[in-house]
């Protein structure tokens, strides 16, 4: 049984825990460049992400992603590498849409990297047009792209809607995309898939075998919803998944949660030590050894919907499970 003591100290703790996650909400301000093909946003007076769509990326991105503090939870590398950065899978930029296997054609792994004789088996993601862009409370991004092969032939019609919103030590992202089918489109049950995100490497885990610079040590984990941590959260379903650990003085997370519209719900974690944060729903045959496969065919004309919310936390501790379980719920009931 708590002693007098002990509880007060407890309620105090959850009293502040509660007053963290619900401070005022942040001015956001969306600017656009079209000349540099990228829209800055900023929460609270501070660069917050960039979306950035250049010619020379192989599919938009969100880069950088940084905490209210300033810090940056994805990997600078290859855009702007900083010291211990691994220089692994070049087309980990920042957070990203897109999937291994859709016509036979490879969105997920396409980069600079890959030699132009080989550049015909991947798929680009093009001719983005910013449709809307709004500032305030909560800020707007609205952008329409073409999934296409490399002769620009176009197998899906992307729009993506992108709110922006943040706190004291919170920053929120609310991403919702729909696909629509200009050719018959078939999404071959893969691994990799389909929201991703790549994390600092201050947040690897530290047992990961890509290490990083010996003066720069990970301290990154897992979680999810089910309660699987560490290298366990891999292949395994869950509505929500959090990244965290320790970046300078602060503890800082990522957390990324499923909607139950979204097809396969709940989809599956493609989380890796060395700093790959992804949830595929559509990766079936890969993470349950074959028993079952997702393979999403839509027709032309036919369109499906993906919904995802992404929460980035600084402070001295990150949220808590029943925290993250009642943002879910809050999420779910945003139809």
């Amino acid at each position: 049984m708590l002693n007098n003591r002990t509880f007060l100290l407890l309620v105090a703790l959850i009293t502040l825990c509660a007053k963290s996650w619900s401070q005022p909400g942040q001015a956001v301000k969306v600017v656009q460049s079209s000349q540099h093909k990228k829209v800055d946003i900023f929460i609270g007076g501070r660069l917050f992400t960039s979306f950035l769509y250049p010619d020379s990326l192989e599919k938009p991105v969100l880069y950088p992603l940084n905490a209210d503090n300033g810090t940056a939870v994805t990997r600078g590398f290859p855009l702007n590498p900083q010291p211990g950065d691994p220089t692994d899978h070049p087309h980990h930029i920042g957070l990203w849409f897109n999937y291994e296997n859709l016509n036979g054609l490879d969105f997920w792994n396409n980069s600079y990297a890959i030699p132009q004789v080989r550049k015909h088996l991947y798929g680009w993601i093009r001719n983005t047009h910013v449709l809307k862009i709004s500032s305030g409370k909560i800020g707007l991004l609205i952008y329409e792209s073409s999934w296409t092969n490399e002769q620009k032939d176009i197998i899906l019609q992307e729009t993506t809607r992108f709110t922006f919103s943040g706190s004291v030590g919170r920053r929120v992202i609310n991403r919702t995309t729909t696909l629509k089918a200009i050719q018959k489109a078939i999404f071959t049950d893969v691994k990799d898939g389909l929201l991703g995100l790549r994390i600092a490497h201050q947040l690897q885990m530290p047992d990961s075998t890509r290490k990083p610079v010996p003066d720069s040590i990970p301290t990154g984990n897992y979680l999810s919803s089910t309660g699987a941590t560490g290298n366990k959260v891999w292949g395994t379903r869950a509505s929500w998944c959090k990244v965290f650990g320790k970046m300078g003085a602060d503890s800082v997370s990522i957390a990324i949660i499923d909607h139950p519209a979204n097809p396969n719900y709940p989809g599956f974690w493609h989380a890796r030590g060395y700093g790959l944060f992804a949830i595929n729903p559509l990766g079936e045959k890969v993470f349950t050894n074959g028993k079952s496969a997702k393979n999403l065919s839509l027709n032309k004309d036919e369109s499906v919907t993906f919904k995802y919310q992404i929460i980035i936390n600084n402070g001295k501790q990150t949220p808590a499970a029943y925290q993250l379980n009642r943002q879910a719920a809050q999420f779910a009931a945003k139809l």
